[in-house]
C-alpha cells in the first residue's frame, strides 16, 4: 500500500515574503519618513531591539542599512542618529527631479493618449482622499503612484529608475513638504495644472507646470531645512 507524501496534506511550511530584518528595515525608515523619528534623533539599538522585538544584530544591519541610504548618520561619541537633512544634497534632488519629470511631463502632453490623464487623475484622486483623512502615509504612496505613471506611461524605465533609487531620500524631504500650511491645497492644484496642460496636449505647458511645482517643493524643503535644529 503506497504510504501519502506529506505533501498531499497540504501542510508545506511556506517561507516567509520578507525576513524579520527586512520587516525591521521597512518600520525604522517609516518611523524616519513619517517624522516619528526626528533629525537629530539619537537611535539607541537598546531601546529599537526592545520596540521591534528583534535581535541588537538585526538593529545593527538595519542601522547600516539606513545609513548607506543616507537617513541615518554615525557621529564619533555619540552613536547612530537620524540624519540631519543636507541643504545642497537636498537643492541637487532637486534638480535631478525637475528634469527628469519635466520631461517627464513634455513627453505625457505629445503623446496625447487618454489613459494618461486617467491613471494621473486617478493617483491626484487619492492623493487628496489621503489629505482629508490626514492619512500622511497615504499622501506619500498616491504621490509616488502620480510620478510613476507620468514615466512609465511614456517608456521612461530608465528614467523612472533613476528617480527609484532617490526614492527615500525624495519620501524624506516631501514627508515634510507636504505637513506644511496649506501644503494639501497648493501641491494637487499644481499637479492639476500638470494634468491639465497634458490633457490639452501643451508639452511645453505640461512641462513648465511640472516644474512649477518642484520650484514650489524645493523652496519649502530649503525653509524646513534651515529651521531644523538637532534634539539634545
Amino acid at each position: 500500500m503506497m504510504t501519502a507524501g506529506l505533501s498531499d496534506f497540504g501542510i508545506k511550511v511556506e517561507r516567509p515574503t520578507k525576513t524579520l530584518r527586512e520587516l525591521a528595515l521597512e518600520k525604522v525608515r517609516e518611523a524616519i519618513v513619517s517624522g516619528h523619528f526626528k533629525p537629530g534623533d539619537r537611535l539607541v539599538e537598546r531601546d529599537l531591539c526592545a520596540q521591534l522585538g528583534v535581535s541588537r544584530t538585526i538593529v545593527r544591519e538595519v542601522l547600516r542599512h539606513l545609513e548607506s541610504e543616507g537617513l541615518v548618520a554615525n557621529l564619533l561619541n555619540k552613536g547612530p542618529i537620524v540624519a540631519l537633512l543636507d541643504p545642497g544634497e537636498a537643492r541637487q534632488i532637486y534638480e535631478i527631479r525637475g528634469a527628469l519629470e519635466g520631461m517627464a511631463a513634455r513627453l505625457c502632453a505629445e503623446r496625447g493618449d487618454p489613459s494618461i490623464v486617467s491613471a494621473l487623475e486617478e493617483a491626484l484622486h487619492g492623493i487628496r482622499r489621503s489629505y482629508g483623512e490626514k492619512d500622511m502615509g497615504g499622501v506619500l504612496t498616491h504621490t509616488s503612484a502620480f510620478y510613476h505613471a507620468l514615466f512609465s506611461k511614456v517608456d521612461r524605465q530608465v528614467a523612472w529608475g533613476i528617480v527609484n533609487l532617490l526614492t527615500v531620500r525624495i519620501n524624506h524631504l516631501r514627508s515634510m513638504t507636504i505637513k506644511t500650511d496649506n501644503r494639501h491645497v497648493e501641491g494637487p492644484a499644481q499637479m492639476e495644472r500638470i494634468i491639465e496642460a497634458i490633457r490639452q496636449g501643451d508639452g511645453e505647458g505640461a512641462y513648465r507646470a511640472a516644474m512649477d511645482h518642484v520650484d514650489s517643493a524645493a523652496a519649502i524643503a530649503e525653509a524646513v531645512i534651515a529651521n531644523q535644529t538637532p534634539s539634545a
